[in-house]
Protein backbone atom coordinates (compact mmCIF):
# COMPACT_ATOMS: atom_id res chain seq x y z
CA UNK A 1 0.00 0.00 0.00
CA UNK A 2 1.69 3.54 -1.13
CA UNK A 3 1.29 6.44 1.57
CA UNK A 4 0.53 6.86 4.96
CA UNK A 5 -2.25 5.83 7.15
CA UNK A 6 -4.32 6.75 10.46
CA UNK A 7 -7.03 4.54 12.37
CA UNK A 8 -8.97 6.81 14.23
CA UNK A 9 -11.53 4.70 15.69
CA UNK A 10 -13.83 3.38 13.36
CA UNK A 11 -11.78 5.43 10.80
CA UNK A 12 -9.14 4.43 7.82
CA UNK A 13 -7.48 7.72 6.30
CA UNK A 14 -5.47 6.65 3.80
CA UNK A 15 -2.84 9.36 2.20
CA UNK A 16 -1.59 8.91 -0.84
CA UNK A 17 0.62 11.07 -3.63
CA UNK A 18 -1.86 9.39 -6.24
CA UNK A 19 -1.04 5.65 -6.37
CA UNK A 20 -2.29 2.45 -4.14
CA UNK A 21 -1.72 -0.83 -4.71
CA UNK A 22 -2.23 -2.62 -7.35
CA UNK A 23 -2.12 -6.31 -7.10
CA UNK A 24 -3.16 -8.69 -4.24
CA UNK A 25 0.25 -9.07 -3.89
CA UNK A 26 1.19 -5.39 -2.74
CA UNK A 27 -2.27 -5.60 -0.73
CA UNK A 28 -1.65 -8.39 1.62
CA UNK A 29 2.18 -6.83 1.99
CA UNK A 30 1.00 -3.67 2.92
CA UNK A 31 1.51 -2.53 6.31
CA UNK A 32 -2.21 -1.30 6.69
CA UNK A 33 -3.26 -5.22 5.82
CA UNK A 34 -1.26 -6.70 8.53
CA UNK A 35 -2.63 -3.87 10.87
CA UNK A 36 -5.88 -4.86 10.18
CA UNK A 37 -5.03 -8.02 10.23
CA UNK A 38 -3.53 -8.01 13.69
CA UNK A 39 -6.72 -5.55 15.29
CA UNK A 40 -9.18 -8.90 13.83
CA UNK A 41 -7.48 -11.40 15.43
CA UNK A 42 -7.62 -9.44 19.09
CA UNK A 43 -11.23 -8.98 18.24
CA UNK A 44 -11.98 -12.73 17.69
CA UNK A 45 -9.70 -13.69 21.20
CA UNK A 46 -11.62 -10.58 22.66
CA UNK A 47 -15.24 -12.37 21.97
CA UNK A 48 -13.72 -15.69 22.65
CA UNK A 49 -14.80 -16.69 18.39
CA UNK A 50 -15.29 -20.34 17.46
CA UNK A 51 -12.74 -19.05 15.03
CA UNK A 52 -9.76 -19.25 17.48
CA UNK A 53 -9.69 -23.17 17.04
CA UNK A 54 -7.67 -23.30 13.89
CA UNK A 55 -4.55 -22.03 16.02
CA UNK A 56 -3.96 -24.53 18.93
CA UNK A 57 -3.13 -22.55 21.86
CA UNK A 58 -6.21 -19.89 20.73
CA UNK A 59 -3.87 -16.59 20.12
CA UNK A 60 -2.01 -15.37 17.21
CA UNK A 61 1.45 -13.90 18.71
CA UNK A 62 3.17 -11.70 15.83
CA UNK A 63 4.79 -14.77 14.29
CA UNK A 64 1.43 -16.40 13.69
CA UNK A 65 0.40 -12.91 12.14
CA UNK A 66 3.36 -13.14 9.37
CA UNK A 67 2.38 -17.19 9.09
CA UNK A 68 -1.07 -16.20 7.83
CA UNK A 69 0.08 -13.49 5.62
CA UNK A 70 2.23 -15.63 3.91
CA UNK A 71 -0.68 -18.20 3.81
CA UNK A 72 -2.95 -15.86 2.25
CA UNK A 73 -0.53 -14.35 -0.34
CA UNK A 74 -0.40 -18.01 -2.19
CA UNK A 75 -3.81 -18.47 -1.66
CA UNK A 76 -4.34 -15.48 -4.34
CA UNK A 77 -2.42 -17.89 -6.53
CA UNK A 78 -2.60 -21.48 -5.87
CA UNK A 79 -5.31 -23.54 -4.50
CA UNK A 80 -5.23 -24.66 -0.63
CA UNK A 81 -3.45 -28.30 -1.43
CA UNK A 82 -0.39 -26.65 -2.10
CA UNK A 83 0.22 -24.08 0.30
CA UNK A 84 1.69 -26.75 2.54
CA UNK A 85 4.43 -27.30 0.93
CA UNK A 86 5.30 -23.15 0.12
CA UNK A 87 4.47 -21.85 3.92
CA UNK A 88 6.12 -23.65 6.67
CA UNK A 89 4.36 -23.89 9.81
CA UNK A 90 1.12 -23.42 8.02
CA UNK A 91 -0.97 -26.50 8.37
CA UNK A 92 -2.98 -25.91 11.43
CA UNK A 93 -4.62 -22.89 9.08
CA UNK A 94 -5.12 -25.09 6.53
CA UNK A 95 -6.25 -28.69 8.10
CA UNK A 96 -9.44 -27.20 8.47
CA UNK A 97 -10.82 -25.07 4.60
CA UNK A 98 -13.98 -24.53 5.77
CA UNK A 99 -13.45 -22.53 9.27
CA UNK A 100 -10.62 -20.89 7.17
CA UNK A 101 -12.61 -19.99 4.75
CA UNK A 102 -14.94 -18.76 7.39
CA UNK A 103 -12.31 -16.05 8.89
CA UNK A 104 -11.48 -14.83 5.25
CA UNK A 105 -15.33 -13.74 5.51
CA UNK A 106 -15.21 -12.16 8.36
CA UNK A 107 -11.90 -10.39 7.79
CA UNK A 108 -13.27 -9.11 4.58
CA UNK A 109 -16.60 -8.10 6.71
CA UNK A 110 -14.29 -6.41 9.75
CA UNK A 111 -12.53 -4.08 6.85
CA UNK A 112 -15.50 -2.84 5.45
CA UNK A 113 -17.41 -2.50 8.85
CA UNK A 114 -14.71 0.65 8.98
CA UNK A 115 -15.21 4.03 7.37
CA UNK A 116 -12.68 4.10 5.02
CA UNK A 117 -11.24 7.52 3.22
CA UNK A 118 -8.74 8.26 0.64
CA UNK A 119 -7.07 11.88 0.48
CA UNK A 120 -4.75 11.89 -2.69
CA UNK A 121 -2.57 14.78 -2.09
CA UNK A 122 -1.96 16.95 -4.78
CA UNK A 123 1.03 19.40 -3.13
CA UNK A 124 3.80 19.27 -5.66
CA UNK A 125 1.56 17.51 -8.38
CA UNK A 126 -1.30 18.27 -10.49
CA UNK A 127 -3.29 15.72 -8.96
CA UNK A 128 -6.51 18.31 -8.96
CA UNK A 129 -6.23 19.25 -12.72
CA UNK A 130 -6.99 15.56 -13.71
CA UNK A 131 -9.85 14.68 -11.21
CA UNK A 132 -11.11 11.62 -12.94
CA UNK A 133 -7.91 10.12 -13.74
CA UNK A 134 -6.64 10.41 -10.72
CA UNK A 135 -9.80 8.97 -8.50
CA UNK A 136 -9.91 5.84 -11.41
CA UNK A 137 -6.30 5.09 -10.33
CA UNK A 138 -6.75 5.41 -6.46
CA UNK A 139 -10.17 4.45 -5.41
CA UNK A 140 -12.28 2.48 -8.32
CA UNK A 141 -8.34 0.27 -8.17
CA UNK A 142 -8.39 -0.07 -4.67
CA UNK A 143 -11.97 -1.21 -4.70
CA UNK A 144 -10.65 -3.48 -7.67
CA UNK A 145 -7.94 -5.64 -6.24
CA UNK A 146 -9.43 -5.58 -2.42
CA UNK A 147 -12.41 -7.70 -4.32
CA UNK A 148 -10.15 -9.24 -6.45
CA UNK A 149 -8.21 -10.84 -3.56
CA UNK A 150 -10.73 -11.61 -1.12
CA UNK A 151 -12.15 -13.34 -4.30
CA UNK A 152 -9.16 -15.37 -5.52
CA UNK A 153 -8.85 -16.75 -1.60
CA UNK A 154 -11.67 -17.68 -0.99
CA UNK A 155 -11.81 -19.71 -4.74
CA UNK A 156 -8.71 -21.23 -4.32
CA UNK A 157 -10.06 -22.32 -0.66
CA UNK A 158 -13.26 -23.75 -1.75
CA UNK A 159 -12.53 -24.88 -4.93
CA UNK A 160 -15.24 -23.15 -6.44
CA UNK A 161 -16.65 -20.63 -8.08
CA UNK A 162 -19.66 -17.98 -6.54
CA UNK A 163 -22.85 -18.38 -8.09
CA UNK A 164 -23.96 -15.12 -7.16
CA UNK A 165 -21.44 -11.84 -7.54
CA UNK A 166 -22.66 -8.95 -4.77
CA UNK A 167 -20.46 -5.92 -5.71
CA UNK A 168 -20.51 -4.26 -2.03
CA UNK A 169 -18.22 -1.53 -1.93
CA UNK A 170 -15.38 -2.76 -0.84
CA UNK A 171 -12.32 0.24 -1.32
CA UNK A 172 -13.23 3.46 -0.04
CA UNK A 173 -16.28 5.47 0.61
CA UNK A 174 -15.09 8.50 -0.13
CA UNK A 175 -12.27 10.17 -2.02
CA UNK A 176 -10.82 13.67 -2.38
CA UNK A 177 -8.12 14.73 -3.66
CA UNK A 178 -6.40 17.76 -1.83
CA UNK A 179 -3.79 20.59 -2.23
CA UNK A 180 -2.42 22.86 0.22
CA UNK A 181 -3.84 26.72 -1.14
CA UNK A 182 -2.11 29.92 0.12
CA UNK A 183 -5.25 31.65 1.49
CA UNK A 184 -4.76 35.50 2.42
CA UNK A 185 -5.29 35.17 5.78
CA UNK A 186 -4.62 37.49 8.05
CA UNK A 187 -1.05 37.27 10.45
CA UNK A 188 -1.34 36.14 13.72
CA UNK A 189 -2.88 32.95 15.16
CA UNK A 190 -4.97 32.61 11.62
CA UNK A 191 -0.97 31.18 10.34
CA UNK A 192 -2.23 27.87 12.29
CA UNK A 193 -4.35 27.05 9.35
CA UNK A 194 -1.41 27.72 6.99
CA UNK A 195 -0.60 23.67 6.18
CA UNK A 196 -3.73 22.35 6.19
CA UNK A 197 -4.74 20.59 2.98
CA UNK A 198 -7.56 21.82 1.36
CA UNK A 199 -10.67 19.71 -0.06
CA UNK A 200 -10.68 20.79 -4.13
CA UNK A 201 -12.56 17.30 -5.91
CA UNK A 202 -14.45 14.61 -3.81
CA UNK A 203 -15.95 11.44 -4.90
CA UNK A 204 -18.31 9.07 -3.18
CA UNK A 205 -20.25 5.79 -3.76
CA UNK A 206 -23.77 7.17 -3.64
CA UNK A 207 -26.25 5.63 -1.81
CA UNK A 208 -24.63 5.74 1.45
CA UNK A 209 -25.75 4.95 4.90
CA UNK A 210 -23.26 6.39 8.27
CA UNK A 211 -23.68 6.22 11.32
CA UNK A 212 -22.68 8.94 13.17
CA UNK A 213 -22.02 9.13 17.26
CA UNK A 214 -25.35 11.23 17.39
CA UNK A 215 -28.60 11.67 16.10
CA UNK A 216 -29.58 15.24 17.31
CA UNK A 217 -28.16 18.91 18.42
CA UNK A 218 -28.91 20.46 21.35
CA UNK A 219 -27.85 24.01 22.55
CA UNK A 220 -27.41 27.10 21.23
CA UNK A 221 -24.23 28.64 19.22
CA UNK A 222 -22.81 30.97 21.50
CA UNK A 223 -21.08 34.47 20.46
CA UNK A 224 -17.66 34.77 22.55
CA UNK A 225 -15.40 37.50 22.74
CA UNK A 226 -12.52 35.30 21.94
CA UNK A 227 -10.95 34.15 18.45
CA UNK A 228 -10.70 30.12 19.23
CA UNK A 229 -8.13 30.55 16.66
CA UNK A 230 -6.00 31.70 19.75
CA UNK A 231 -6.20 29.13 22.16
CA UNK A 232 -6.14 26.08 20.30
CA UNK A 233 -3.18 23.40 18.66
CA UNK A 234 -4.07 21.90 15.36
CA UNK A 235 -2.06 19.30 13.61
CA UNK A 236 -2.60 19.58 10.24
CA UNK A 237 -2.25 15.72 9.65
CA UNK A 238 -5.81 15.03 11.28
CA UNK A 239 -7.59 18.22 9.68
CA UNK A 240 -8.95 18.97 6.17
CA UNK A 241 -10.71 21.94 4.87
CA UNK A 242 -13.65 21.59 2.96
CA UNK A 243 -14.32 25.36 1.40
CA UNK A 244 -17.96 25.90 1.44
CA UNK A 245 -20.15 28.47 -1.00
CA UNK A 246 -22.95 29.15 1.52
CA UNK A 247 -24.77 31.42 -1.21
CA UNK A 248 -22.41 33.76 -2.44
CA UNK A 249 -20.25 33.57 0.97
CA UNK A 250 -17.52 31.58 1.37
CA UNK A 251 -16.74 30.14 4.46
CA UNK A 252 -13.61 27.17 5.34
CA UNK A 253 -14.66 24.19 7.03
CA UNK A 254 -12.03 22.55 8.95
CA UNK A 255 -12.95 18.98 10.52
CA UNK A 256 -11.07 16.80 12.10
CA UNK A 257 -10.83 13.44 10.78
CA UNK A 258 -12.75 11.52 13.59
CA UNK A 259 -15.65 13.67 11.84
CA UNK A 260 -14.44 12.57 8.94
CA UNK A 261 -17.95 11.14 7.51
CA UNK A 262 -19.83 14.52 8.82
CA UNK A 263 -16.61 16.51 6.68
CA UNK A 264 -17.05 14.76 3.64
CA UNK A 265 -20.99 14.57 3.48
CA UNK A 266 -20.54 18.58 3.02
CA UNK A 267 -20.77 17.63 -0.24
CA UNK A 268 -24.54 16.26 -0.70
CA UNK A 269 -25.63 20.11 0.84
CA UNK A 270 -22.96 22.83 0.12
CA UNK A 271 -21.27 23.82 -3.73
CA UNK A 272 -17.07 23.61 -3.20
CA UNK A 273 -15.30 27.19 -3.44
CA UNK A 274 -13.59 27.40 -7.17
CA UNK A 275 -9.94 28.61 -7.77
CA UNK A 276 -11.37 32.19 -7.82
CA UNK A 277 -12.68 32.04 -4.60
CA UNK A 278 -9.55 30.31 -2.98
CA UNK A 279 -7.55 33.52 -3.98
CA UNK A 280 -9.98 35.42 -1.29
CA UNK A 281 -10.04 36.26 2.11
CA UNK A 282 -13.03 33.91 3.27
CA UNK A 283 -15.66 35.31 4.97
CA UNK A 284 -15.75 32.52 7.74
CA UNK A 285 -14.33 29.71 9.20
CA UNK A 286 -15.25 27.26 11.54
CA UNK A 287 -12.78 24.31 13.12
CA UNK A 288 -15.24 21.39 13.41
CA UNK A 289 -13.49 18.63 16.22
CA UNK A 290 -10.87 20.97 18.39
CA UNK A 291 -9.19 18.80 20.43
CA UNK A 292 -7.99 18.97 24.24
CA UNK A 293 -10.89 20.55 25.81
CA UNK A 294 -8.98 23.95 24.44
CA UNK A 295 -12.53 25.62 23.86
CA UNK A 296 -14.64 24.56 26.85
CA UNK A 297 -13.87 27.15 28.95
CA UNK A 298 -14.90 29.50 26.25
CA UNK A 299 -18.43 29.17 27.06
CA UNK A 300 -20.85 26.77 29.01
CA UNK A 301 -22.01 25.31 25.80
CA UNK A 302 -18.68 25.22 23.83
CA UNK A 303 -20.38 25.35 20.92
CA UNK A 304 -19.22 28.77 20.23
CA UNK A 305 -17.96 31.69 17.10
CA UNK A 306 -16.47 34.71 17.74
CA UNK A 307 -16.57 37.77 15.44
CA UNK A 308 -13.57 39.53 14.47
CA UNK A 309 -14.49 42.68 13.05
CA UNK A 310 -10.82 43.95 12.52
CA UNK A 311 -10.80 41.31 9.70
CA UNK A 312 -13.90 40.75 8.98
CA UNK A 313 -13.84 37.05 9.52
CA UNK A 314 -16.55 35.03 11.65
CA UNK A 315 -14.85 32.32 13.22
CA UNK A 316 -16.31 29.15 14.75
CA UNK A 317 -15.60 26.02 16.70
CA UNK A 318 -16.94 22.92 18.54
CA UNK A 319 -15.23 19.89 20.39
CA UNK A 320 -13.68 16.89 19.24
CA UNK A 321 -16.14 14.81 21.15
CA UNK A 322 -18.98 12.36 20.06
CA UNK A 323 -21.66 13.76 21.87
CA UNK A 324 -21.26 16.90 18.81
CA UNK A 325 -20.67 13.84 16.62
CA UNK A 326 -24.27 15.01 14.65
CA UNK A 327 -24.44 16.79 10.91
CA UNK A 328 -26.65 19.28 12.30
CA UNK A 329 -23.26 21.05 14.41
CA UNK A 330 -21.50 21.29 10.90
CA UNK A 331 -24.68 22.45 9.15
CA UNK A 332 -26.48 24.85 11.35
CA UNK A 333 -22.42 26.37 12.07
CA UNK A 334 -21.88 27.40 8.54
CA UNK A 335 -25.40 28.90 8.36
CA UNK A 336 -25.06 30.59 11.62
CA UNK A 337 -21.36 32.32 10.58
CA UNK A 338 -23.92 32.93 7.12
CA UNK A 339 -26.62 34.50 8.52
CA UNK A 340 -24.09 37.27 10.82
CA UNK A 341 -22.12 37.94 8.35
CA UNK A 342 -25.63 38.98 5.89
CA UNK A 343 -26.82 40.93 8.87
CA UNK A 344 -24.00 42.94 8.80
CA UNK A 345 -24.27 43.98 5.53
CA UNK A 346 -28.33 44.48 5.95
CA UNK A 347 -29.33 41.56 4.43
CA UNK A 348 -31.75 40.01 6.67
CA UNK A 349 -31.43 35.95 7.10
CA UNK A 350 -34.10 33.38 7.33
CA UNK A 351 -34.63 30.05 8.39
CA UNK A 352 -36.85 28.38 5.69
CA UNK A 353 -37.65 27.07 2.16
CA UNK A 354 -37.72 29.39 -0.93
CA UNK A 355 -39.15 27.64 -3.88
CA UNK A 356 -40.33 28.93 -7.45
CA UNK A 357 -43.51 27.70 -8.96
CA UNK A 358 -44.21 27.15 -12.90
CA UNK A 359 -48.31 26.89 -13.48
CA UNK A 360 -49.82 26.14 -16.46
CA UNK A 361 -51.36 29.38 -16.92
CA UNK A 362 -48.00 30.78 -17.30
CA UNK A 363 -48.19 31.67 -13.73
CA UNK A 364 -44.67 32.43 -11.57
CA UNK A 365 -44.74 32.31 -7.92
CA UNK A 366 -42.07 32.59 -5.35
CA UNK A 367 -42.69 31.39 -1.79
CA UNK A 368 -40.68 31.64 1.32
CA UNK A 369 -41.76 29.36 4.01
CA UNK A 370 -39.80 30.14 7.07
CA UNK A 371 -40.01 28.16 10.19
CA UNK A 372 -38.15 26.31 13.09
CA UNK A 373 -36.62 22.08 12.39
CA UNK A 374 -39.89 20.32 11.60
CA UNK A 375 -42.25 22.55 10.97
CA UNK A 376 -42.97 21.42 7.62
CA UNK A 377 -40.89 23.31 5.38
CA UNK A 378 -39.02 20.76 3.30
CA UNK A 379 -42.00 18.40 4.32
CA UNK A 380 -44.42 20.58 1.84
CA UNK A 381 -42.01 21.12 -0.80
CA UNK A 382 -41.45 17.26 -1.12
CA UNK A 383 -45.26 17.05 -1.16
CA UNK A 384 -45.42 19.89 -4.03
CA UNK A 385 -43.16 17.83 -6.05
CA UNK A 386 -45.02 14.70 -5.62
CA UNK A 387 -48.13 16.34 -6.58
CA UNK A 388 -50.10 14.63 -9.68
CA UNK A 389 -51.57 17.95 -10.82
CA UNK A 390 -51.32 19.45 -14.42
CA UNK A 391 -51.06 22.88 -12.93
CA UNK A 392 -47.91 22.00 -11.74
CA UNK A 393 -44.91 22.51 -14.75
CA UNK A 394 -41.93 23.19 -12.76
CA UNK A 395 -40.54 23.94 -9.44
CA UNK A 396 -37.25 25.28 -8.79
CA UNK A 397 -36.13 25.42 -5.35
CA UNK A 398 -33.84 28.50 -3.94
CA UNK A 399 -33.21 27.66 -0.77
CA UNK A 400 -34.08 24.88 1.20
CA UNK A 401 -33.25 25.74 4.94
CA UNK A 402 -31.87 29.07 5.37
CA UNK A 403 -31.58 31.99 3.13
CA UNK A 404 -31.27 35.51 3.32
CA UNK A 405 -33.14 38.55 1.52
CA UNK A 406 -32.37 41.99 0.24
CA UNK A 407 -34.64 45.11 -0.84
CA UNK A 408 -33.84 46.13 -4.38
CA UNK A 409 -33.88 49.75 -5.40
CA UNK A 410 -37.51 49.36 -6.50
CA UNK A 411 -38.45 48.17 -3.02
CA UNK A 412 -38.79 44.26 -4.32
CA UNK A 413 -38.03 41.66 -2.02
CA UNK A 414 -35.21 39.59 -3.65
CA UNK A 415 -34.43 36.07 -1.85
CA UNK A 416 -31.11 34.02 -1.98
CA UNK A 417 -30.22 30.58 -1.21
CA UNK A 418 -27.19 28.87 0.93
CA UNK A 419 -27.58 25.31 0.06
CA UNK A 420 -27.77 23.18 -2.84
CA UNK A 421 -28.82 20.07 -1.18
CA UNK A 422 -31.68 19.06 1.50
CA UNK A 423 -31.09 17.93 5.40
CA UNK A 424 -34.54 16.26 5.73
CA UNK A 425 -35.80 13.83 8.19
CA UNK A 426 -36.77 10.33 6.86
CA UNK A 427 -39.48 9.71 8.91
CA UNK A 428 -41.86 12.39 7.53
CA UNK A 429 -41.59 11.90 3.88
CA UNK A 430 -44.28 9.99 1.86
CA UNK A 431 -42.88 6.79 0.08
CA UNK A 432 -41.29 8.15 -3.29
CA UNK A 433 -40.98 12.11 -1.76
CA UNK A 434 -37.05 11.65 -1.17
CA UNK A 435 -36.80 8.25 -3.14
CA UNK A 436 -36.23 9.41 -7.01
CA UNK A 437 -33.00 10.80 -5.12
CA UNK A 438 -31.90 7.79 -3.02
CA UNK A 439 -29.20 6.98 -5.56
CA UNK A 440 -27.47 10.11 -4.98
CA UNK A 441 -28.11 10.26 -1.25
CA UNK A 442 -26.56 10.08 2.31
CA UNK A 443 -28.52 8.18 4.94
CA UNK A 444 -27.41 8.84 8.32
CA UNK A 445 -28.24 7.13 11.37
CA UNK A 446 -31.02 5.23 9.91
CA UNK A 447 -32.54 2.45 12.53
CA UNK A 448 -32.90 5.43 15.04
CA UNK A 449 -35.28 8.19 15.70
CA UNK A 450 -34.78 11.80 13.55
CA UNK A 451 -33.09 9.26 10.83
CA UNK A 452 -32.13 11.30 8.22
CA UNK A 453 -31.04 12.09 4.33
CA UNK A 454 -28.78 14.24 2.58
CA UNK A 455 -29.46 14.50 -1.09
CA UNK A 456 -28.93 17.26 -3.52
CA UNK A 457 -31.97 19.75 -4.62
CA UNK A 458 -30.46 22.00 -6.54
CA UNK A 459 -27.79 23.75 -8.61
CA UNK A 460 -25.79 26.78 -7.40
CA UNK A 461 -27.33 28.99 -10.18
CA UNK A 462 -30.02 28.89 -8.83
CA UNK A 463 -29.38 29.21 -5.15
CA UNK A 464 -27.87 32.75 -6.09
CA UNK A 465 -29.69 33.97 -8.83
CA UNK A 466 -32.07 36.51 -6.69
CA UNK A 467 -35.84 35.97 -6.98
CA UNK A 468 -38.78 38.23 -6.33
CA UNK A 469 -40.85 37.43 -3.34
CA UNK A 470 -44.35 36.77 -3.66
CA UNK A 471 -44.90 35.13 -1.00
CA UNK A 472 -43.95 34.96 2.88
CA UNK A 473 -45.49 32.14 5.12
CA UNK A 474 -44.85 30.96 8.56
CA UNK A 475 -44.48 26.94 8.42
CA UNK A 476 -47.00 26.33 11.65
CA UNK A 477 -46.86 22.33 12.41
CA UNK A 478 -48.90 23.08 16.09
CA UNK A 479 -52.79 23.80 15.28
CA UNK A 480 -55.73 22.13 14.10
CA UNK A 481 -57.66 23.28 10.62
CA UNK A 482 -61.26 24.42 11.83
CA UNK A 483 -63.31 27.57 10.11
CA UNK A 484 -61.12 30.17 12.35
CA UNK A 485 -58.19 28.53 11.37
CA UNK A 486 -57.80 27.75 7.69
CA UNK A 487 -54.42 25.97 5.99
CA UNK A 488 -53.21 29.62 4.97
CA UNK A 489 -53.95 32.62 6.51
CA UNK A 490 -53.07 36.15 5.54
CA UNK A 491 -51.86 38.68 8.08
CA UNK A 492 -53.40 42.10 7.79
CA UNK A 493 -51.07 43.83 8.91
CA UNK A 494 -46.99 43.75 9.23
CA UNK A 495 -47.11 44.45 13.10
CA UNK A 496 -49.37 40.95 13.22
CA UNK A 497 -46.78 39.44 11.05
CA UNK A 498 -43.63 40.54 12.88
CA UNK A 499 -45.89 38.96 16.09
CA UNK A 500 -46.21 35.69 14.64
CA UNK A 501 -42.26 35.05 13.22
CA UNK A 502 -40.78 36.99 15.69
CA UNK A 503 -42.46 34.49 18.42
CA UNK A 504 -41.15 31.10 16.68
CA UNK A 505 -43.79 29.15 17.77
CA UNK A 506 -43.04 25.23 17.06
CA UNK A 507 -43.83 21.70 18.34
CA UNK A 508 -40.86 19.78 18.36
CA UNK A 509 -40.14 17.19 16.27
CA UNK A 510 -36.99 15.59 17.77
CA UNK A 511 -34.61 17.49 15.49
CA UNK A 512 -33.12 18.87 18.73
CA UNK A 513 -33.33 17.55 22.66
CA UNK A 514 -36.33 20.26 22.21
CA UNK A 515 -39.63 18.50 23.39
CA UNK A 516 -43.22 19.64 23.19
CA UNK A 517 -44.00 23.59 22.18
CA UNK A 518 -41.12 25.87 21.91
CA UNK A 519 -40.29 29.23 20.63
CA UNK A 520 -37.55 30.58 18.87
CA UNK A 521 -36.73 34.45 18.03
CA UNK A 522 -37.97 34.46 14.03
CA UNK A 523 -37.85 30.48 14.15
CA UNK A 524 -34.22 30.77 13.76
CA UNK A 525 -31.29 30.39 16.36
CA UNK A 526 -28.83 30.65 14.33
CA UNK A 527 -27.42 34.43 14.09
CA UNK A 528 -30.52 36.72 14.82
CA UNK A 529 -30.60 35.97 18.74
CA UNK A 530 -26.97 36.91 18.99
CA UNK A 531 -27.62 40.29 17.22
CA UNK A 532 -31.42 40.68 18.23
CA UNK A 533 -30.79 44.62 18.53
CA UNK A 534 -29.55 44.35 14.46
CA UNK A 535 -31.94 41.78 13.36
CA UNK A 536 -35.08 43.80 15.10
CA UNK A 537 -34.42 47.11 13.06
CA UNK A 538 -33.44 44.52 9.90
CA UNK A 539 -36.98 42.46 10.67
CA UNK A 540 -38.65 45.98 10.83
CA UNK A 541 -37.66 47.50 7.69
CA UNK A 542 -38.29 44.07 5.90
CA UNK A 543 -41.50 43.47 6.18
CA UNK A 544 -42.67 47.23 6.35
CA UNK A 545 -41.25 46.61 2.91
CA UNK A 546 -43.22 43.38 1.96
CA UNK A 547 -46.53 44.97 2.96
CA UNK A 548 -45.44 47.77 1.19
CA UNK A 549 -44.95 45.92 -2.14
CA UNK A 550 -48.08 44.27 -1.19
CA UNK A 551 -46.82 40.91 -1.04
CA UNK A 552 -48.93 38.09 0.48
CA UNK A 553 -47.45 37.42 4.09
CA UNK A 554 -49.61 34.52 6.33
CA UNK A 555 -49.07 31.42 8.13
CA UNK A 556 -49.29 28.09 6.28
CA UNK A 557 -50.94 25.29 8.86
CA UNK A 558 -48.59 21.98 7.68
CA UNK A 559 -49.90 20.20 11.13
CA UNK A 560 -46.57 18.38 10.87
CA UNK A 561 -45.92 18.09 14.97
CA UNK A 562 -50.08 17.04 15.27
CA UNK A 563 -49.85 13.16 15.46
CA UNK A 564 -51.93 11.34 12.65
CA UNK A 565 -51.06 14.30 10.26
CA UNK A 566 -47.52 13.97 9.81
CA UNK A 567 -48.18 12.57 6.10
CA UNK A 568 -51.10 13.70 5.61
CA UNK A 569 -50.46 17.48 7.02
CA UNK A 570 -47.97 18.61 4.26
CA UNK A 571 -49.71 17.34 1.72
CA UNK A 572 -52.95 19.15 2.06
CA UNK A 573 -50.71 21.96 2.30
CA UNK A 574 -49.12 21.99 -0.59
CA UNK A 575 -53.11 21.76 -2.33
CA UNK A 576 -54.13 24.70 -0.68
CA UNK A 577 -50.91 26.86 -1.60
CA UNK A 578 -51.33 25.82 -5.41
CA UNK A 579 -54.78 26.84 -4.71
CA UNK A 580 -53.67 30.41 -3.79
CA UNK A 581 -51.26 30.80 -6.49
CA UNK A 582 -53.52 29.96 -9.47
CA UNK A 583 -56.52 31.78 -7.66
CA UNK A 584 -58.65 29.11 -7.14
CA UNK A 585 -59.10 30.56 -3.57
Amino acid sequence: MYGNFKIIENKIILTSKGRLCETPEELINSELFREILSRFTAHLEKKKSILLKMKKNGHFSDEDISVLIKVLLQLTKNEISVVPGIVPDSDEYLNNPQMLNDFVEQLYNFWRDYERYVICDSEGDSLHKRPYRTFNETIDRLTNVVRKTYREVQENISGTHPRIYRQVEAGAKFGAISVPKNIPYPSGSYEKLRDMPIIRHILMNPPLILDPPMNKRTGKFVKINTNPLDVVELDPSDWLCYPVKAGDLIIHVYFHYKFAELGFSLCNLFEIADEEDMKKKPDGLYLYGVPGGAIDSLSELPTVFYEDEENGIFVGACPNDAKFGYFGYLKKMILTLHNSKKMKTGKMPFHGALVRLYLDNDKEATILFIGDSGAGKSETLEALRALETSKIRDIKIIADDMGSLEIAGNGEIIGYGTETGAFLRIDDLKDGYAFGQIDRSIIMNASMVNARIIMPVTSFENVIMGHKIDFVLYANNYEEIDEDHPVIEKFDSAEKARSVFREGTVMSKGTTTSTGIVHSYYANVFGPPQYKELHDAIAERYFDAMFKKGIFVGQMRTRLGIPGWEMNGPGESAKALIELVCGDK
